[in-house]
C-alpha cells in the first residue's frame, strides 16, 4: 500500500492564488420571478456559516474568506491515477481550470447535449467549499452566467427519500418557487438554460444498469430518486440540461465515463502564496480584539516562514482542511478574550472532526425492510477512524512513536482476516480518508524512500493525540476478558427475564430451592458491572499519571508547544534536542473528550460516550489528581493542569480539585491571553470564599491588557505576587480598582521591577487610605523617588493594617526616607522598612537607625527595622541574608553598575564593623557576609564576561 502524497511537493508553480470578494449584482428584474426568489434564497441558505466557523465570533463571511484551490481538468484515462496527472510531474506546469472553462464545449460531445461534469477529490481538499461559493458566484452573477437556472441537491437527502418523485417534485419539494418553472416542463430546448448540481453522489448508490432502472423520459413522471439521477445523467432526462456532480475519490467509477463529459480534481492548496492567503484572509480580518495589527501580520509570518521549511505543517497544509485548523488553533492561542464563545481546544479538534466527517458512513452490508426491499446498513466513517487509525495513534501514544512502517498500518488498519465487505470498507477507507491522517515521513537527506523503508507519521502530530485520547474514552482500548465478558453479559441480560418469568410459572408446581441455580444469572451483570468500573477507573488513572509524568516536568507549557509546532522555534536554537515527542496533549485531549459539548458532536458522529462513563471516570479522576498534587509541581506543570480543569469545563470537579490548592506558583510562565483568561475561568469556578495563599505571577510577561483578564482570579487570592513583569502606570489604576473592589481581599502586594513610575504610584497610593485589607506592599524598583516616598510617608496614618513596606532601589534620598521612617514610626502596625540599594549616606544610615527605635516613653515602644544596609552601624543587620538574596536574585536584571556600586559601599560598610569589633566570633561573622557579597560580585563577572565579548564582535 502506497500512499499519494509524493504529487504534493512536485507541483510546479501555479498561477497565484485569488482571494474572490463578491459584490452583489443590482438586480432590476422583477422580485417575483421566480428564478431571482431562488436566488435570495439560494443566497441565504448558502451564505449560512456552518456551526464551526460560529466559534470564531461570526467574524468572517463566505465571500471574504475565500481562496480557490488548485481544481485540473483530468482526460478520463487518468481518472484513477495518482492526484497529480503524469504531465505536471515530468514536464510542463498545467495550468489550473476555473468552475467556467469546465463547462466550455467538448468536441465529441455533441452539441444538443448539456455537459456531465464530475468534480471529486479526496477528504479535506475543499468540494463542499468550491460548491458553495460557485452557488454564491451564480447567485450574485458573477460566475456561469450562461445557466438561467442552478438547482442544488444533497445526494444525502435524496438517498434518504423512500416515496417515489418526478423530477419536477423533487425540485418542487425542495423549491417550492420553482414549482411550475417551464425551464422543467421538457418542451423544446429551454433546459439547456439550467445547471444541475449534486452533491456527494457517492451516497446515492445509482444503478445504471436498463434491467434495474427503467429508462423515462417525462420530468413529470413519478419515479426513485435514484432512477431520477441516473436518467438524468444518461441525458434521456432533459438532455440539454448540464449536470455538475461531485464525489470523493473511491466513488469515481460509479458513474460510466460514457456519461461523463469532463472530469476535474480538486488538489487542495499547491504552494505555500495560497496557504499565506488563506491565513490571511482568516487572520487579518479581525474586529477589535486587543491584538494590534503589526502584531497579526508578524504572526502570519512566522507562519508563513514555517511552511516554506519542508515541515510536515507544510505538508499537511496542502489540504484546506488543516489550514483551516492551523487558523482555528492561532486564533485559540492568539484571539482569545473574555467577551468571545467559550472555545476549547479539544472543541476545535470535535469540531473539525465533524466539519470533515459529520455525515459521512461506510457501507456494512445490506438488511432487509418491513416492505421487503434491501436497504443497505451503513456505519459511522468515524468510529471506523477510531478503531483502525485510532488503534495505531494509541499504540505510537503507548509506545512513544510519531512514525510507523508499513507492516505496522498493515497490522493496525488492514487487520489479517477480513470478509469480503470489510475488504471492501477497507479499500474505501484507504482511498478516501487515510491520506487525510497519515503522510510519509520525510527523509533527513532529502532523497525518495524505497517502499520497504518507508514510514508515515501523522500530518498533525495532535491529530495522534486526539485520536488516542477518543480511542480510550470510547473504550476501544479493552482486553480480550472484558470484551467477553461484555458479550456474555449482553446476552444474559437478554434472556434473564424470560427465564424469570418461566422460573415464576414452574415454581408453583415444583420447589423453589430446584431453580436456585437460575438465581447465578443475576450475578454475571453484577460482575461485568463492576470490571467496566474498573476500566473506567484505569483510563482515569492513565489520565493522571500521563498527565504528571516525571520526564515532562521540565518542558515548556502544552500550549507553548502548540505554539511552537504552528510557528516553528526561531532564534537560537537548543544545542541537543529531544527527538522524543512528550505527548502531552494525550491527557488534555482525555479530560476534553468528556465535556458534555464534544460529546455531544461526537455522537453525531457515531461515537457515543454514555453519562454513566463519564462520571464514573470524573469520580476516579477526582482522586488521582488530588494525588498528584500533594507532590509538588513545577510552574508548568501546573499550567497544564488549568489547561486540562479548562477543557474538563466541570465546574464541580475543577471546584473541587482546587479546595485541595493553597498556592498555585506560575512563575517564569509566558503568559498569553489565553493562558489568563484559562486561569480565571478555572478560579471563577470556586466558591466566592475561596481564597489561595499565594498567586504567583512573576516574571510572566504581563501586560496592562493580560491584568484585565485576571481579575477574577485576583479576586480569590491573598498574596498577590506580580513583580518582573511590565506594568507601566496605567496598569497602577486597575490595581487600585481592584484594592477597592468589596470583594477582594489582597493582603501581600508585590509589584517589585515594573516600570509604574512616579504617576503610577501616586495613583496607586491613592487608593490605599480606603483599603483596609492589605498588609505587605513591595514597590522594590519601580521609579517611587523621593516625591513618591514623601507622598507614601503622608497617607500611611490613613492605613492601619499596613505592617511591611518595600521601597528598595527606588533612587530614595537621605531626607525623603528619613520623612518615610518617620511615618512608619508613628504607624501602629508598621514593624518594617526596606531601604537598601538607594543612595544613602552613613550619616543618612546611621539616622534611620536611629529613628527606627522609639525614644518617646509615652508611645507605643514598638521598634522599625530599618533594613538600609547589611549593616546597622557597627553591627550586623539580622536582615543581612534576605538583602544579598534580593540582589543575587535580580542582579542579572538591575543595571550592573549601580548594583557594584552599592555591593561596594556594603564591603566598606562590613569592613569598618568588623575593625570595630573587638570579639573573635563576631569578627568571622563578619568576614562570612563578605564571603557572600564577593561571591555576588564574582558571579556578576562571570555574566557580563559573555555579553562584551559578543558585543565585541
Amino acid at each position: 500500500y502506497v500512499l499519494r502524497w509524493s504529487w504534493r511537493r512536485r507541483v510546479a508553480a501555479l498561477p497565484p492564488p485569488a482571494v474572490y470578494t463578491r459584490a452583489l449584482c443590482s438586480r432590476s428584474h422583477d422580485p417575483a420571478d421566480p428564478i431571482e426568489v431562488h436566488k435570495r434564497k439560494l443566497e441565504l441558505w448558502f451564505s449560512h456559516l456552518p456551526q464551526e466557523e460560529k466559534q470564531f465570533g461570526g467574524y468572517f463571511l463566505p465571500e471574504t474568506m475565500h481562496v480557490d484551490p488548485l481544481i485540473l481538468e483530468r482526460e478520463p484515462a487518468e481518472k484513477r491515477t495518482p492526484l497529480i496527472p503524469s504531465p505536471l510531474l515530468q514536464g510542463p506546469p498545467v495550468p489550473a481550470c476555473t468552475m467556467e472553462q469546465l463547462f466550455e464545449p467538448v468536441a465529441d460531445w455533441g452539441g444538443a447535449r448539456g455537459l456531465n461534469v464530475m468534480l471529486y477529490g479526496a477528504v479535506g481538499t475543499g468540494k463542499t467549499t468550491v460548491v458553495r461559493k460557485l452557488v454564491l458566484d451564480w447567485c450574485a452573477g458573477a460566475a456561469l452566467t450562461q445557466f438561467k437556472l442552478l438547482v442544488p441537491f444533497s445526494c444525502e437527502d435524496l438517498s434518504q427519500l423512500t416515496r417515489a418523485s418526478s423530477l419536477r417534485d423533487l425540485v418542487g419539494r425542495k423549491y417550492l418557487h420553482l414549482r411550475r418553472i417551464p425551464l422543467l416542463s421538457g418542451e423544446g430546448d429551454q433546459a439547456k438554460e439550467v445547471l444541475f448540481l449534486f452533491n456527494g453522489i457517492e451516497k446515492m448508490k445509482l444503478d445504471f444498469r436498463i434491467g434495474n432502472t427503467e429508462l423515462c423520459s417525462d420530468p413529470s413522471e413519478a419515479l426513485p430518486s435514484g432512477a431520477v439521477v441516473v436518467n438524468l445523467l444518461r441525458k434521456y432526462l432533459l438532455p440539454e440540461a448540464s449536470i455538475l456532480v461531485t464525489t470523493r475519490l473511491s466513488a469515481v467509477e460509479s458513474i460510466p465515463q460514457k456519461y461523463v463529459a469532463r472530469y476535474a480534481q480538486i488538489c487542495g492548496f499547491d504552494s505555500a502564496e495560497r496557504q499565506r492567503a488563506y491565513f490571511t484572509s482568516r487572520l487579518l480580518q479581525q474586529p477589535s480584539t486587543g491584538v494590534a495589527q503589526p502584531n497579526r501580520e508578524a504572526l502570519i509570518e512566522l507562519l508563513y516562514l514555517n511552511l516554506q521549511r519542508e515541515s510536515r505543517l507544510a505538508q499537511a497544509c496542502f489540504l484546506p482542511a488543516y489550514c483551516w485548523l492551523t487558523c482555528a488553533t492561532l486564533h485559540f492561542l492568539h484571539f482569545t478574550d473574555a467577551q468571545a464563545p467559550i472555545r476549547t481546544f479539544t472543541g476545535i479538534y470535535t469540531s473539525f472532526l465533524r466539519l470533515n466527517f459529520g455525515g459521512e458512513v461506510l457501507g456494512a452490508g445490506a438488511a432487509a425492510r418491513a416492505d421487503g426491499s434491501v436497504q443497505e446498513r451503513q456505519g459511522s466513517l468515524m468510529l471506523y477512524v477510531v478503531r483502525t487509525v485510532g488503534k495505531l495513534a494509541f499504540d505510537g501514544v503507548t509506545n512513544k512513536r510519531t512514525s510507523f512502517s508499513e507492516s505496522e498500518l498493515e497490522q493496525w488498519v488492514g487487520g489479517k482476516t477480513k470478509t469480503d465487505e470489510e475488504l471492501r470498507q477497507l479499500a474505501v477507507f484507504r482511498t478516501d480518508v487515510l491520506d487525510f491522517f497519515l503522510v510519509p515521513c520525510p527523509s533527513k537527506d532529502g532523497q525518495e524512500q524505497d517502499a520497504d523503508e518507508r514510514r508515515y507519521t501523522f500530518a498533525v502530530p495532535a491529530m495522534q493525540e486526539y485520536l488516542a485520547a477518543l480511542y480510550v474514552v470510547l473504550g476501544e482500548n479493552k482486553t480480550a476478558v472484558e470484551k467477553l465478558t461484555r458479550q456474555v453479559s449482553v446476552a444474559i441480560g437478554q434472556v434473564n427475564e424470560e427465564v424469570g418469568s418461566m422460573v415464576a410459572v414452574l415454581s408453583k408446581f415444583i420447589p423453589l430451592r430446584i431453580f436456585a441455580v437460575f438465581n447465578l444469572l443475576q450475578l454475571f451483570p453484577k460482575l461485568y458491572e463492576r470490571i467496566h468500573t474498573h476500566n473506567q477507573g484505569r483510563i482515569a488513572r492513565t489520565l493522571a499519571s500521563e498527565m504528571f509524568r516525571n520526564e515532562d516536568s521540565f518542558n515548556e507549557d502544552v500550549l507553548d508547544q502548540v505554539e511552537q509546532g504552528l510557528l516553528g522555534l526561531h532564534g537560537p536554537q537548543p544545542e541537543k534536542q529531544d527527538e522524543r515527542q512528550p505527548f502531552e496533549l494525550y491527557p488534555i485531549f482525555m479530560g476534553g473528550l468528556l465535556h458534555y459539548d464534544n460529546r455531544v458532536l461526537l455522537q453525531q458522529l457515531g461515537c457515543s460516550i454514555k453519562s454513566t462513563t463519564v462520571s464514573q471516570i470524573t469520580r476516579a479522576l477526582r482522586k488521582y489528581l488530588v494525588r498528584e498534587l500533594n507532590k509538588p509541581q513545577p510552574p508548568e506543570e501546573l499550567m497544564d493542569l488549568l489547561v486540562l480543569l479548562y477543557e474538563f469545563q466541570n465546574p464541580r470537579l475543577t471546584a473541587e480539585i482546587l479546595s485541595t490548592i493553597r498556592t498555585i506558583r506560575l512563575c517564569n510562565v509566558r503568559m498569553t491571553p489565553l493562558k489568563c483568561f484559562v486561569l480565571s475561568s478555572v478560579l471563577s469556578c470556586s466558591p466566592a470564599s475561596y481564597r489561595l495563599e499565594e498567586l504567583n505571577l512573576s516574571s510572566c510577561y504581563l501586560t496592562h491588557d493580560l491584568l484585565e483578564m485576571l481579575w477574577p482570579a485576583f479576586r480569590h487570592t491573598h498574596n498577590l505576587n506580580l513583580q518582573f513583569n511590565s506594568l507601566g502606570p496605567d496598569s497602577c489604576i486597575f490595581l487600585s480598582d481592584l484594592l477597592l473592589d468589596p470583594k477582594s481581599d489582597i493582603r501581600s502586594l508585590q509589584l517589585c521591577d515594573n516600570p509604574l513610575q512616579e504617576s503610577g504610584v501616586r495613583t496607586l497610593l491613592e487608593a490605599l487610605p480606603q483599603d483596609q485589607s492589605l498588609r505587605h506592599l513591595s514597590l522594590m524598583h519601580t521609579g517611587l523617588g523621593d516625591a513618591g516616598a514623601r507622598q507614601l510617608a503622608s497617607i500611611l496614618h490613613h492605613h492601619a493594617r499596613l505592617q511591611e513596606l518595600n521601597v528598595a532601589y527606588n533612587n530614595i534620598g537621605d531626607s525623603a526616607a528619613l520623612t518615610l521612617v518617620d511615618a512608619c514610626r508613628e504607624h501602629p502596625n508598621i514593624h518594617t522598612v526596606h531601604l537598601y540599594l538607594n543612595p544613602l549616606s552613613n550619616v543618612g544610615k546611621q539616622s534611620l537607625y536611629v529613628r527606627g527605635v522609639p525614644t518617646d516613653h509615652g508611645g507605643t515602644g514598638r521598634r522599625v527595622q530599618v533594613l538600609a544596609s547589611v549593616t546597622e552601624g557597627s553591627d550586623l543587620s539580622e536582615s543581612w541574608h534576605p538583602i544579598l538574596s534580593v540582589i543575587t536574585e535580580n542582579a542579572s536584571t538591575w543595571d550592573p553598575k549601580r548594583v557594584r556600586e552599592q555591593l561596594e559601599v556594603f564591603l566598606r560598610d562590613l569592613e569598618w564593623g568588623r575593625q570595630q569589633q573587638p570579639s573573635w566570633w563576631k569578627r568571622m561573622h563578619f568576614r562570612k557576609v563578605e564571603k557572600g557579597v564577593r561571591q555576588v560580585l564574582q558571579r556578576m563577572d562571570k555574566d557580563t564576561a559573555p555579553k562584551s565579548r559578543r558585543n565585541a564582535k
